[in-house]
């Protein structure tokens, strides 16, 4: 394909505000006029010649006009919009974003990208509209604000004088009163009020735990083999040993816990990120195990409330309440800003978590727990989890189309629930070559095996995408991305509908 300069008239389509004269052509090795597309509308935009709040001619036209497949230009269209220097309003097209050219490479440095290095080393590699599909992220954007606002104001107007004093080590019993009586009804936890403990999101909590498990003498707490890193380092960090555990279709492989171990921790509904839950005859295993030995399990259940075939696999706490730390939070089904976990307890290892806890590590925002109480008395958090269940839902849908149209080789794997999935790719394709043709698109998400305790030839060639985690308005088109990054580092043999998109 060579030179193919074309200058659309606006009077050629409604609503077009202004002449578009692209030349496109193909750079030595490429062979998608994709490639070209994308580059002569971003250089335009960076120059000015297409301005800010200016609308782009509809696909259909532009792709007659240019001689190239619709397709193409939708697919370019997204590509630009998933980065941000284009924005798709519902019904009056395609537009030049505002601050497109301001944020465009080379018009000033953007901010740090926050999170762990790597995600900061992706940030600045991909550009300053990086869209984040790490796994185990929900989306802030969806927040319940007004909702959460006349919590607020119920909290205050009902606190008492002893309330809003010194706050028990456990947690405002409020709040301690309204988990109980949730956590049985939706996960089937057998608690109390006196068993709960509140605390600074999941990592605060393990972090407790793991100080009263090596206080009392425990050296060694297995793990499944993929999880998040960031839960190996706190575990780690606490003086413990990190035993793996292999995970496969039935979640993790507890039958080789040994009498060495003294703890477990476990993603039993939906192994992260794996994504399968822990199978029944795993879960008598595992509490047979605890029982018989004496040792603790604890139980992350940090995406329980999001299964969408059928109903939630209901809590493993619930089969040996002497032998299980739970463990919850409000970050995936509102917000981290909230920063409440919860945690209920076996009554002697609640004693070993209190006293462990430094004066530095007590709870503190008696407010902020009141006002989730309040959210949960009033049910406005179990008809926020029905949203935000609809609305991954039909996410992870959408990503388990775009990979049926555009690459039929790839697969998810597990079972439909949580805010991410792992794509097995096909045979031969190279992972890390995906993550990276990912940042050139403007997405971000990580191998599987970056996911691993330690990484090994045999882990299949797969990653981890989290579709919860992109604004509401950009979840689409970054799930679009991520499957076009697949795409374009698949080979050609094992994509679907290749022909029409490179023609």
């Amino acid at each position: 394909m060579g030179s193919s300069p074309a200058c659309v008239p606006p009077a050629a389509h409604a609503g077009l505000e202004l002449d578009l004269h692209l030349n496109l052509h193909l750079d030595p090795g490429e062979t998608r006029p994709a490639q070209a597309l994308e580059r002569a509308l971003r250089d335009a935009i960076v120059a000015g010649r297409v301005p800010a709040g200016h609308r782009l001619p509809p696909t259909r036209g532009l792709a007659a006009d240019l001689g190239i497949a619709r397709t193409t230009v939708s697919e370019v269209y997204a590509q630009l919009t998933a980065e941000g220097w284009l924005e798709a309003r519902v019904g009056a097209g395609t537009w030049v974003t505002q601050t497109a050219r301001a944020t465009a490479p080379g018009a000033g440095s953007p901010a740090p990208a926050a999170g762990r290095p790597d995600e900061v080393n992706h940030a600045l590699a991909a550009g300053p509209r990086l869209l984040s599909l790490y796994g185990g992220r929900a989306d802030p954007s969806l927040f319940p604000r007004q909702e959460w606002l006349m919590a607020t104001r119920r909290a205050l107007d009902s606190a008492s004088v002893t309330e809003l004093g010194d706050l028990d080590p456990r947690g405002a019993a409020r709040l301690r009163q309204q988990l109980a009586a949730y956590l049985a009804r939706t996960r089937g936890v057998a608690a109390s009020a006196d068993q709960a403990l509140i605390g600074r999101g999941f990592g605060g909590l393990l972090a407790l735990a793991c100080q009263a498990l090596a206080a009392g003498g425990a050296r060694r707490l297995a793990v499944e083999e993929f999880g998040h890193p960031e839960h190996r380092d706190i575990v780690t960090a606490a003086g413990l040993e990190i035993v793996p555990l292999p995970v496969d279709e039935q979640g993790a492989d507890v039958m080789r816990l040994r009498g060495t171990v003294q703890a477990v921790l476990l993603t039993a509904a939906h192994q992260f990120p794996v994504g399968v839950p822990l199978s029944p005859a795993r879960r008598r295993a595992v509490t047979g195990w605890a029982q018989a030995t004496g040792s603790l399990i604890i139980e992350d259940d940090y995406d329980g409330e999001f299964r969408y075939e059928r109903r939630a696999v209901g809590a493993l706490q619930a089969m040996a309440p002497d032998h299980v730390l739970y463990i919850g939070t409000a970050s995936k089904a509102l917000a981290p800003a909230v920063g409440l976990a919860w945690a209920v307890s076996p009554e002697g290892f609640l004693r070993r978590m209190l006293a462990c806890r430094s004066e530095l590590d007590r709870p503190r925002d008696a407010l902020n727990q009141l006002v989730l109480a309040e959210f949960l008395a009033g049910h406005a958090y179990d008809r926020h989890v029905r949203r935000m269940r609809a609305e991954y839902r039909r996410r992870r849908g959408h990503l388990e189309q775009q990979l049926a149209s555009r690459v039929p080789a790839a697969r998810l794997m597990g079972v439909p629930a949580g805010l991410q999935a792992v794509v097995e790719l096909a045979a031969g394709t190279d992972p890390d070559a995906v993550v990276a043709e990912g940042l050139r698109r403007g997405v971000a998400f990580r191998t599987l095996a970056e996911y691993a305790v330690r990484p090994r030839d045999e882990h299949p060639p797969a990653i981890v995408l989290g579709f919860g985690a992109p604004p509401a308005s950009q979840a689409s088109a970054a799930t679009t991305m991520a499957v076009m990054a697949i795409e374009a580092a698949t080979g050609p043999a094992h994509r679907g509908g290749d022909q029409e998109r490179t023609r």
